[in-house]
This record gives C-alpha cells, sequence and structure tokens, in this order.
C-alpha cells in the first residue's frame, strides 16, 4: 500500500492556523504497521504548511485520490480493480467523565464541517451512518440501551445537551446525511461530564462493533455495515489503562485486554480487513507537547494525560492518525484526517 501524500487544496486557508495547543501541532509520528506512513505535524509547524521540508510530508500537485474511477490500489492488481469505497460508517467514541466539557463542545463544533468535508472530497460515496457512543455504559441513554458501546440517542448530566436527540432520519439509532447535523450531532456528541471515572473507550468501541450490539432489535441495528469503511474518532482527555484512582484511592481497570487485543477484535468486526478501517485519536500526545498535566484532584482539568496505549493502537492501523485533545480547534485535525480517510476510501477492499 502505498505512502499517504498530504497536500490538500485547503491547506492556505489553515496556514495560520494553530495545529495543536497553543499554535503547537501534533507530534511527530510514523506508523509502523505497514509500508504506508501517516506524519503528524511536529510541535512548531502550522496545520497548513505543506512544504515537506518544514511539514514533514511531500508535497504533490495532482489530486490525491480518483475515487470512483476504476483506480488500482495497493491491495488489488491486473483486472481485480475497486473504484472506492461506496459507504462509510463514523463512530465517535466520547469520554463522559468529569474534565470533558470544553472538549465536548470543541467537537460538537468541529464535526459538521468536517462531515461536510468528507462529503465534499468523496463526491462518489453514497451512503454515511454517524454514531455516538462515550467510555462507558452511559447512564442517560434510554432504559433498553444503557450498556457499554450502545449508540447515544439521549443525553443527560451536567455539561450535556440534556435532550432527546432521536428521531434520526434512519428510523434508528444512528444519524446519516440526511439528518441536520448541526442539530443532531451537536445534540449526541453533548453527552456531558456525569460519566465514570474509569473511562474504557476501547471496551466500550470493542462492544459497539460486537455481533450482539449488531442483531436485529439491539441498540446498533443497522449502524455497522460490511461494504462500508469504518472510520473511528476516540476523544479522551486520559489514558485507558489499570491504575489506582490518585484522589480516591480506588481501582481504575480500564478496558479489559491490551492495544493488541482492542486491534484484533476492531479488525475482525471488518471481516479481517484491516485497511478498511480509519482510527483518528485525540488524546493526550507524547511529549514534547503544549498540554498542561491533568489534574482532578485540586480541579486542573484542562490537560491531558500521556494516552500511551491509545496511541499504540491507533498506530496499529495503515489508516490512523493522532491529535492533541488539549488543541483549541479541532478543524484543522479533521481537515488533515479528511486526506487519510479519501486514501483509505481509494484503498478500500470489497468483503468477500
Amino acid at each position: 500500500m502505498r505512502s499517504i501524500v498530504h497536500s490538500p487544496p485547503w491547506a492556505i486557508v489553515f496556514a495560520l492556523a494553530a495545529f495543536a495547543c497553543n499554535g503547537g501541532g501534533d507530534e511527530g509520528r510514523t506508523n509502523t504497521n505497514s509500508a504506508s506512513s501517516l506524519t503528524t505535524l511536529t510541535a512548531g509547524d502550522t496545520g497548513g504548511d505543506t512544504d515537506a521540508s518544514t511539514s514533514g510530508k511531500a508535497s504533490d500537485s495532482s489530486p490525491l485520490l480518483d475515487v470512483g474511477e476504476g483506480s488500482a490500489t495497493g491491495n488489488n492488481s491486473g483486472d481485480n480493480m475497486t473504484d472506492g469505497c461506496k459507504k462509510v460508517d463514523l463512530l465517535f467514541v466520547i469520554d463522559d467523565s468529569g474534565s470533558m466539557a470544553d472538549e465536548q463542545a470543541n467537537l460538537a463544533n468541529s464535526v459538521p464541517g468536517f462531515i461536510n468535508q468528507i462529503k465534499t472530497q468523496l463526491a462518489d460515496t453514497e451512503g454515511y451512518n454517524i454514531g455516538v457512543i462515550t467510555s462507558d455504559a452511559y447512564i442517560f441513554n434510554d432504559p433498553a440501551c444503557i450498556a457499554e458501546g450502545a449508540l447515544v440517542t439521549r443525553t443527560g448530566g451536567p455539561d450535556s445537551s440534556n435532550a432527546t436527540c432521536t428521531p434520526f432520519a434512519s428510523g434508528l439509532r444512528f444519524m446519516t446525511e440526511q439528518d441536520d447535523l448541526d442539530t443532531k450531532f451537536t445534540c449526541a456528541a453533548r453527552v456531558g461530564t456525569g460519566g465514570d471515572g474509569n473511562e474504557r473507550p476501547m471496551q466500550t468501541l470493542i462492544a459497539a462493533l460486537s455481533d450482539a450490539m449488531a442483531a436485529p432489535g439491539a441498540c446498533n441495528e443497522g449502524f455497522l455495515r460490511d461494504d462500508a469503511l469504518l472510520v473511528v474518532v476516540i476523544i479522551t482527555d486520559e489514558e485507558d489503562d489499570h491504575e489506582i484512582d490518585g484522589c480516591l484511592q480506588q481501582p481504575q481497570p480500564g478496558s479489559s485486554g491490551d492495544p493488541p487485543q482492542w486491534f484484533d477484535a476492531v479488525v475482525a468486526a471488518k471481516d479481517g480487513i484491516e485497511s478498511n478501517i480509519v482510527v483518528l485519536s485525540l488524546v493526550g500526545p507524547k511529549p514534547p507537547n503544549a498540554c498542561p498535566a491533568l489534574d482532578k484532584c485540586t480541579g486542573g482539568i484542562d490537560g491531558a494525560e500521556q494516552a500511551t496505549r491509545i496511541i499504540e493502537f491507533t498506530e496499529m492501523f495503515t489508516y490512523g492518525f493522532i491529535g492533541q485533545v488539549c488543541a483549541p480547534s479541532y478543524e484543522p485535525f479533521f481537515q488533515e484526517a479528511v486526506s487519510i480517510i479519501e486514501s483509505a476510501c481509494d484503498d478500500f477492499v470489497p468483503p468477500g
């Protein structure tokens, strides 16, 4: 599979944008899972710089992809051609613990434009499913779906939209391009800060993609489609690990398993085709970064804990991308992510 080239046409617009906390960018990293490499911006770069000498990305004046025009991918050759993905399933895994109010507002403000950009760039793609889950069994959902991995349809508690977000155009528990996402996504994404302080986003992600959740009549019926590109967006300011709560001295076991097991479970949900998955993680990145340390015990909730295990999980994917959760705006991150989704769509391998 070829390396991904970032030279988006909107780069100049974001040349002056702060790509991460206090004007910094995503930490540099290289995906070591395959020949493809995704390089994020270093702390001193701006989100719109397309000069390979300063941004770490090669430049290319030609269009990134020719989705829908029968281009061969890295997984196909000869007569076995693909014209790209035709459907996209977007799943947002949102930490609903006590320190996430600002991040949820940032996400809600950024995502409708992000989805519109995907729709513009993937003009031949014909169907979008959009769902939200939390980092625990969300207690404000309707009673039948207070379970890990259940899609959110109504919210409650502090800092939430405190509303019923349905009905959705799908008639089920997820949104589509037919919904008014400025209203519907903003409602669902503001899950609030009344959730469990024992964050387990990876466990809820795996549950959301399980056969049990997808069964007829189950909470996530119809969301995950075999013939769709899966895009997972994880947003949390804490690590998903096993620790003792520093304030209450209580166990915080986090998600079951470790990054390799999480990776295997998510890939299995997509028929074992790893390249049909994009993982976008807005987390506490590796140093150096401008994110202050998170200290809930003293009320310092504006920073982020380094999410080493979630980063490890993300970097296992060919199409994995990491941003800083404490960035003042997520729009530059999502603008970068669009080109990654385009490449994954171009390389989509139909199941079977």
